[in-house]
């Protein structure tokens, strides 16, 4: 296999892996698959992390993606509850 085609096979798991997270986190469904939106919230994100309470948004949402990765592997609830929030 050459090379280009390795990398676009990395490229693209990566970019399902990511939509992946966006199904996961019930964001599809919580929008009704309105793109839009989607893209907006994401965009939302972004200006956040880069305004200056970016580092602080950072460790906020790490904490709680960390919390419902482990919930996770424990058969908890996958979306992750306002106990969880509190606790980040």
């Amino acid at each position: 296999m050459r090379n280009w085609q390795v990398e676009r096979r990395k490229r693209t798991r990566h970019l399902i892996e990511l939509g992946g997270l966006v199904v996961k986190a019930g964001i599809v469904n919580l929008t009704g698959d309105d793109r839009a939106t989607i893209y907006g919230a994401l965009l939302w994100m972004a200006d956040k992390l880069n305004s200056e309470q970016g580092d602080h948004a950072r460790s906020v949402w790490k904490k709680l993606g960390e919390i419902a990765f482990e919930e996770e592997r424990h058969g908890s609830n996958v979306a992750v509850s306002q106990a969880a929030q509190d606790r980040a």
